[in-house]
């Protein structure tokens, strides 16, 4: 075991020293060697080292360099070294993190980061958290909590019921709502076509001015950070009309909430923490490993009553049990790596990582916008669309940047228009790597626009 170990790291060193010097993308040859996994299920066992060995050398040269520090695509973070280490520590514990029982350590862990989690953005400090896959699941829990509120005021017990003759709600969402409210409207039983759309500006935000009536049998679902443009529904005015009327206010803040985190950029987050509930994702910009969403609820009974489960044979204790406040029963503790995160950065540590990243996203608008080329989104955080011209010629420019291999973006198309979406998420990014990135992003449209 110790010798598999040590080798297994040595290998995950080689593995991260070498994403500096590699295309951001795996070549062609990469993911034609991965037909040699096609093989039968091997009739005996095969040695642990031999294992790993096939996993590095077919898998490592075919994975996608998101871990490194030129991938701008979706809104993709790396892992903080802190953070990567405490997953190799936690995965080796194997704690289920389902039940105190299980894991006094897992649940403690959790606890803490929890409230370091409430003080770093700005929430309730009496919120209840649940500590998820992603913010699909977050959004999901958090409506969860929302619908077992409405209904539970109407003296409807949802969880017991269910929805069959259920008196019904009114789900009020902007006109760029991301799927992922979407989905989990649908999971909910709530419908992903009985959602009133309100429009949106010139930059996506939902337009206050627009909200249909509201009352008190009502979800409105606002945005922290518009997936392609950054922006932020206007919080305090769609709030105080949701409470005069006594709607519950669900953000999808899956990586904007953590603007609150910087002081430069928390005035984007005014009036969030007067919502009802909160999903973010800890693997976008807190920079841990993949899977981690959190979900907070302000009045944390309701996320309970959502979510607990009970048997004879649990072991439940007079503490906070981490199943009761999540969809998952068995599941990875994985607040151990948002523990690790906050912890090495501290405050100052983590609002320089949020400020860092938007001041890059900023110097990308400026050196494609003074190279002649349309930034379409006023860019506040950490988001930067593009256009190179017609819809023809920006996705030949996007795959002209995909296949030059220094750094990674994608296209998206945003209020009609065609566009290449850069998102700067990243602790590793550096201005090197920003300038070196621009570089290949004007050499690669020159290129296309010479041979339109």
């Amino acid at each position: 075991m110790e010798s598999l170990l040590k080798s297994t790291a040595e290998r995950a060193v080689s593995y991260l020293e070498g994403l500096s010097a590699r295309p951001v993308r795996p070549g062609a040859d990469a993911i034609a060697r991965l037909s040699r996994l096609d093989v039968p299920l091997p009739d005996r066992p095969t040695d642990p080292a031999e294992v790993i060995a096939q996993l590095d050398e077919i898998g490592s040269p075919a994975t996608v360099a998101t871990a490194g520090s030129r991938y701008f695509g979706f809104v993709v973070g790396g892992s903080l070294p802190a953070a990567l280490a405490a997953n190799w520590l936690a995965s080796t514990w194997d704690q289920n993190g389902a039940i105190v029982a299980l894991s006094p350590i897992a649940a403690k862990l959790e606890e803490v980061a929890a409230r370091w989690l409430l003080d770093a953005l700005r929430l309730p400090a009496t919120c209840g958290i649940g500590y998820v896959t992603c913010a699909t699941q977050a959004n999901f829990s958090g409506l969860a909590a929302a619908r077992h509120a409405l209904l539970a005021r109407q003296g409807w017990d949802v969880e017991a019921q269910g929805l069959f003759g259920a008196p019904p709600i009114t789900v009020v969402v902007g006109d760029e709502v991301h799927v992922s409210v979407i989905k989990a409207l649908g999971m909910l039983g709530l419908g992903r076509e009985r959602v009133i759309r309100v429009p949106v500006d010139d930059q996506g935000r939902m337009r206050a001015d627009a909200l249909p009536p509201l009352d008190a049998n009502t979800i409105v679902c606002i945005q922290a950070g518009s997936v392609n443009t950054g922006a932020f529904d206007p919080a305090g005015a769609i709030i105080r009309q949701a409470k005069a009327a006594g709607a519950w206010v669900h953000v999808d803040g899956a990586f904007g909430l953590w603007a609150a985190a910087a002081p430069e950029r928390a005035h984007l987050v005014r009036g969030i923490a007067d919502a009802d509930s909160w999903a973010t994702d800890a693997h976008k910009w807190l920079n841990v490993p993949y899977d981690s969403g959190i979900v907070f609820v302000r009045e944390p009974q309701h996320l309970w009553a959502a979510m607990a489960v009970n048997a004879a044979y649990l072991v439940h204790g007079d503490v906070r049990e981490p199943t009761h406040y999540t969809p998952d029963f068995s599941r990875r503790a994985r607040g151990v790596e948002v523990w690790a995160a906050l912890h090495s950065l501290g405050r100052a540590g983590l609002a320089d990582m949020i400020e860092r990243t938007c001041v890059y996203a900023s110097r990308f608008a400026d050196g494609l916008r003074g190279a002649g080329y349309t930034v379409l989104n006023d860019v506040a955080l950490n988001q930067v669309l593009v256009s190179f011209g017609d819809a023809e010629t920006t996705r030949r420019v996007i795959a002209a940047i995909q296949d030059d291999g220094t750094c990674w973006c994608g296209g998206t198309v945003w209020q009609e228009q065609t566009a290449m979406r850069i998102s700067v998420s990243s602790w590793a990014t550096t201005g090197d790597d920003v300038d070196r990135s621009l570089e290949a992003m004007i050499r690669a449209a020159e290129s296309v626009m010479q041979t339109a």
